[in-house]
């Protein structure tokens, strides 16, 4: 029975004999044109479009990236007040040493903000590079201070 089994009719075709002399229809050049780049192997011209301006020249450049964007490490209130709560500090005194001794803050040289989310319950003073205007009203109402570093 198995020996019975073949493919449907032109499901394999064969591909075109290319080089085998002048009455093939594809003998000397092999369909490759004349001399050239192109004619060799290996040719991988990205992007070429045979002398008209390629696509990626047509397109005007667009966007801007800045070496100098100030990038923020957040930190909200709910964070604050579980480290407060957890016992984790000593003082109510928090500055950016204490954030990272505690692994708030990944790698160097970022800078910290302070958001609002969540509730403070306890009096804290803290040192940030920047502080949401609902985070300082929060910290204030309790008696605590933010300082900008």
């Amino acid at each position: 029975m198995l020996n019975l089994l073949r493919d449907n009719p032109g499901a394999r075709k064969k591909s075109k004999a290319l080089g085998r002399g002048i009455g093939s229809g594809k003998g000397k050049t092999s369909a490759r044109g004349g001399k050239g780049q192109t004619a060799r192997t290996g040719v991988a011209l990205n992007g070429f479009e045979g002398g008209q301006t390629p696509l990626h020249r047509r397109l005007p450049k667009r966007g801007f990236k800045s070496i100098n964007k100030a990038i923020f490490e957040v930190i909200n209130l709910q964070d604050i007040e579980n480290i407060v709560a957890d016992k984790k500090i000593t003082s109510n005194e928090i500055n950016e040493e204490i954030l990272k001794d505690l692994g708030f803050l990944s790698g160097h040289n970022k800078r910290v903000k302070l958001l609002g989310k969540g509730t403070l319950n306890s009096k804290i003073s803290i040192r940030v590079h920047a502080v949401s205007t609902a985070a300082r009203t929060a910290i204030e109402s309790l008696g605590g201070e933010v300082e900008i570093i």
